[in-house]
């Protein structure tokens, strides 16, 4: 591959792209018999992935830096006073869900490094620096996205606090590795040191795959909200209680079930989603009318105006049901988080590329969250999608075909080149 501009050869090498897939996708398997990963955050194979991506960098001859929030980097920093310039980054995160496939954040990471490789090894000019990122904990073993929270400055002592669904607070975790948790509160980057960020990432949905596109270019993410609900009625016997005096609390749910679809019908957008994802059922007899049910709601849209419709039309469905089905509603919000636009001059700078390189692309919104949402707060944002097979991903079967793959670190690449080399190009 080749810059026009400025005639400078810079070529990706696919074959360590696949080397540094099948070595990372060793990381964290339990057993010849489980074909999941298991590297979530601050576990033994979390730490041992982050060591591993810091070797690469050092083969590389990158700048290793790690952060106190547990943060990777490998850094190319350019001599005079381009040194002094905002970083361009580029990344995503190697921890997983537990059983996940191998490609979820880590085909970002490998990707960029191995753009960061080809840019070292042309010797192509820089007019600012260029850094590798691997945020921590973006899958959310302590809420989501700690990494690149703490990495822009929107962490409080209180978020060390965080603990996963066996107790374990994210203090205790980062103890256990040797990590001073208190020094994730001085890895926020200072403002202004960022030029840019972009982060590719396989789709995690079917769109692209059905489609037959390479590429997909991200114009904005997705924002959400996520409730545990309760819906509290009376227990009682199943045999001896009237249908028509029960407070029967899993009716009440099965009809908020059926009102969801009207609700985003009447309430939400082409992007809106709404999902009911785990429920409980007390006291859990089977001779016994229900006396409460506890559940899950996530919601999602890329409009900030449209997820507040959705939260007041949800809650007041949720009262309607309670007041006739003569139940107690409440609940509480776990997360919030705002929808956010990739950045205009980024998606432009995307999709000429992809014309020039003749890939297959399209625009598209991000429905689920990353990094990438908390980077775009302080600085420009841009994000690439290759295909899922199958639309699956969480799961051993996520997989992206090796040529589109190619075609997304070809983007990635082309794109970087625009935002390091050439000044006029840069916000």
């Amino acid at each position: 591959m080749s810059d026009s501009r400025l005639g400078a050869e810079v070529k990706i090498d696919f074959s360590r792209i696949k080397r540094d897939i099948a070595e990372l996708s060793k990381i964290g398997r339990r057993s010849e018999v489980d074909p999941g990963l298991y590297r979530m955050a601050f576990t033994d194979a979390d730490m041992e992935g982050k060591r591993w991506l810091l070797n690469r960098i050092e083969e590389a001859d990158l700048l290793p830096v790690s952060d106190g929030a547990g943060n990777i980097f490998g850094k190319i920093i350019p001599e005079g006073p381009a040194a002094k310039k905002p970083s361009v980054l580029v990344g995503s995160h190697i921890d997983t869900v537990p059983c996940a496939g191998t490609l979820d954040g880590s085909l970002g990471v490998v990707i960029g490094l191995e753009c960061l490789r080809a840019i070292r090894a042309s010797g192509v000019p820089l007019a600012r620096p260029l850094e590798l990122v691997a945020f921590s904990d973006e899958e959310g073993r302590f809420g989501a996205m700690f990494g690149s929270e703490a990495f822009c400055g929107f962490i409080s002592p209180s978020r060390l606090r965080e603990r996963d669904l066996e107790g374990i607070s994210l203090s205790e975790a980062m103890l256990s590795q040797g990590l001073d948790p208190s020094a994730a509160l001085d890895a926020a980057r200072p403002r202004g040191t960022v030029d840019s960020y972009l982060e590719l990432h396989i789709e995690q949905g079917p769109v692209l795959d059905s489609a037959g596109e390479q590429v997909g270019i991200v114009e904005n993410i997705t924002g959400l909200f996520k409730w545990q609900v309760r819906l509290v009625g009376d227990a009682n016997h199943a045999g001896t209680t009237p249908m028509e005096m029960r407070n029967d609390a899993f009716i009440g749910l099965a009809d908020f079930a059926h009102e969801i679809s009207r609700i985003l019908e009447e309430n939400g957008g082409e992007h809106s989603r709404a999902t009911i994802g785990t429920a409980q059922i007390l006291p859990g007899s089977a001779n016994t009318v229900p006396g409460m049910v506890e559940f899950s709601l996530d919601v999602r849209d890329t409009s900030e105006a449209i997820l507040e419709e959705l939260k007041n039309a949800f809650r007041k469905a949720l009262s309607a049901i309670a007041r006739r089905r003569k139940l107690k509603f409440e609940f509480d919000e776990l997360s919030s988080i705002k929808p956010i636009d990739a950045d205009a001059r980024l998606v432009e700078n995307l999709e000429d590329c992809a014309k020039n390189l003749g890939l297959r692309y399209r625009r598209m919104p991000s429905g689920a969250a990353h990094d990438a949402q908390m980077l775009a707060r302080i600085a420009p944002m841009g994000m690439i999608f290759t295909p899922s097979r199958g639309g699956r991903s969480h799961s051993p079967e996520e997989w992206t075909s090796w040529e589109d793959m190619e075609a997304g670190a070809r983007l990635c690449l082309e794109v970087l080149l625009k935002r390091v080399q050439d000044p006029k190009d840069l916000i």
